[in-house]
C-alpha cells in the first residue's frame, strides 16, 4: 500500500515549475543523492501544507468576524442601544445650535469657550476673522457653538459683515436655536442700555425682524479681570438696565461672570443655566429668508434633475 504522506509529497514536488523540478532530479539522479530528492519533497509538502492551514485560518477568522458583527447588532436591536454605530448615536443624540453675537471686547469669545467646556482648548488664537463651528456633548446634548467675528461693529467691512453673518447660519445648518447677543455689563445703566440696544438694532439689520424671537441678551463681566464673581445679580448693574434690557430683547437677560478668575464650578453652572434657558426659549429654530430661498431653489433643481433622467430612463 503506497504510504499516502509520500503521495502528497510526490503531488507537491510536481507542483514545481518544470525549470526548478527536473534539473534537481537530474542532479539527484547523477550524484546518486536520492535522498536529497526525498527531502526536498517533503520540505516542498510541508510549505503547502503550511499554506492551506494559513488560508483555512483565515476564512475561519473572517467568519468569527462576520457573525460578532451580526451579533453585536442583534443585540443593539434586542436592547435599544446604538453604542455600536457611533455615527448613528449622534444623528439620534438631542442638539442645541448657538451662535455668539456681541460686540468687540463685549466677552463673545469667552462666552463661547465657557459653552465649549474642555472643548475650548481649540479656541482660536488671536482676534477672530471669520465665523467658527465648534461641538461639545453637555448632559447627552450635542451643543454646536458657532463664534462670530465683530459682525456688530465697524472692524469689518459691509461685505465682510454680510458675507460671515451669511456664513454663521450656514454653519448653524439648518438654523440656530438662539443668538447670544453678549454685553458687557457696565457700571451705568445708560451705558447698558445704549449697548444693548445699538447690539440689538445691528442683529436685526444682519439677520431681519424675524430674529427678535431668538435673542438672548447675555450680559458678561468677561475679560473685565478683578470683577466680583455673580451668580445671578451684581452690585455694579443697575436693575433698571436689565429691566430695559428685557424689553428691547423681549427675554429676561443672563448676567453671568466668565471672566479669567472665574472658578471652573460657575464656568460649568453658567453653561448648563445657558443651555436650559435656550431650551426654554422655543421649541424651534430660526430660518433666514435667504435659507427659504436656497431650499426652494433646491426644489426646483431637484425638480429639473428628476425630469432629465427620467426622460433618459424612458428612452433606455
Amino acid at each position: 500500500m503506497e504510504c499516502q504522506c509520500e503521495k502528497n509529497s510526490e503531488d507537491a514536488v510536481t507542483a514545481l515549475p518544470a525549470l526548478i523540478r527536473w534539473p534537481i532530479r537530474l542532479f539527484c539522479s547523477l550524484t546518486g543523492l536520492s535522498s536529497l530528492w526525498s527531502w526536498v519533497s517533503h520540505l516542498v509538502g510541508t510549505f503547502r501544507g503550511i499554506q492551506r492551514l494559513c488560508k483555512r485560518g483565515s476564512q475561519i477568522w473572517r467568519f468569527v468576524g462576520a457573525s460578532s458583527s451580526k451579533l453585536k447588532g442583534l443585540v443593539a436591536v434586542i436592547t435599544g442601544s446604538s453604542a455600536a454605530d457611533p455615527e448613528m448615536d449622534r444623528t439620534n443624540r438631542p442638539d442645541l445650535r448657538l451662535i455668539v453675537l456681541g460686540p468687540r471686547g463685549g466677552g463673545r469669545t469667552s462666552l463661547a469657550d465657557t459653552l465649549l467646556g474642555d472643548s475650548a482648548k481649540t479656541a482660536p488664537v488671536g482676534p477672530l476673522m471669520e465665523s467658527t463651528r465648534r461641538r461639545t456633548v453637555l448632559d447627552g446634548t450635542e451643543v454646536t457653538v458657532i463664534d462670530t467675528p465683530d459682525l456688530l461693529g465697524s472692524s469689518l467691512g459691509v461685505k465682510e459683515r454680510a458675507r460671515e453673518a451669511l456664513r454663521s447660519l450656514q454653519l448653524s445648518s439648518p438654523g440656530p436655536h438662539a443668538f447670544l447677543l453678549v454685553t458687557p455689563a457696565g457700571g451705568s445703566g445708560t451705558g447698558v442700555d445704549q449697548e444693548m440696544a445699538q447690539a440689538m438694532r445691528s442683529t436685526l439689520e444682519l439677520f431681519g425682524d424675524g430674529v427678535a424671537g431668538y435673542v438672548m441678551p447675555v450680559l458678561t463681566h468677561a475679560e473685565r479681570p478683578g470683577r466680583i464673581h455673580t451668580e445671578a445679580r451684581g452690585p455694579d448693574v443697575d436693575s433698571g438696565a436689565l429691566e430695559r434690557a428685557r424689553s428691547l430683547c423681549h427675554q429676561t437677560p443672563e448676567l453671568v461672570d466668565n471672566g479669567p478668575d472665574c472658578p471652573p464650578e460657575a464656568k460649568s453652572r453658567t453653561r448648563k443655566q445657558l443651555a436650559g434657558r435656550v431650551r426654554e426659549m422655543n421649541g424651534g429654530h430660526f430660518v433666514h429668508e435667504l435659507q427659504r430661498k436656497e431650499d426652494g431653489i433646491r426644489e426646483e433643481l431637484l425638480a429639473d434633475m428628476v425630469a432629465v433622467l427620467a426622460g433618459k430612463l424612458g428612452h433606455m
